[in-house]
């Protein structure tokens, strides 16, 4: 059944996948120049699921709604750089060694808009609990 407080609910959900995003991101940044004995690091990223509740016999939504954090990815796509360093204990036959394809500008700008979605999620949690009070002072003045 569909309560008055799903609204907050889902701003939480969104705050918590936000907050896992940033687990992530900072994770990334951490290991920017790890290189381990199976090679090195590589970047990582989240893939959020919306989370859609039912809908009841008489057409109601029931349930939670919102968005979570699926999975988390390793980035496949971007390249892990050579770089030439014949001394290094991970380096090639031909002395390269490749660092992990993590771009710490990058995860900056990326961090920056979780933080901005956080800060959006935050922002209709109060809104959402501001009009919840208020329909509850006036329900009590009646």
């Amino acid at each position: 059944m569909s309560g008055i407080f799903d609204g907050l609910d889902i701003s939480i959900s969104g705050m918590r996948a936000e907050r896992r995003r940033m687990d992530v991101i900072a994770t990334n940044i951490a290991n920017a120049q790890t290189i381990g004995p199976d090679g090195p690091y590589t970047r990582k990223t989240v893939v959020f699921q919306e989370v859609l509740g039912s809908l009841s016999e008489d057409g109601r939504a029931e349930g939670d709604g919102g968005v979570r954090m699926g999975r988390i990815l390793e980035d496949r796509k971007s390249e892990h750089p050579k770089v030439f360093m014949p001394g290094h204990p991970n380096a090639d036959g031909e002395g390269f060694v490749r660092l992990p394809n993590v771009d710490v500008m990058f995860e900056l700008v990326d961090m920056a808009i979780a933080r901005r979605s956080y800060q959006a999620n935050l922002q209709a949690f109060r809104t959402y609990r501001s009009m919840v009070q208020d329909a509850v002072r006036n329900m009590s003045t009646r």
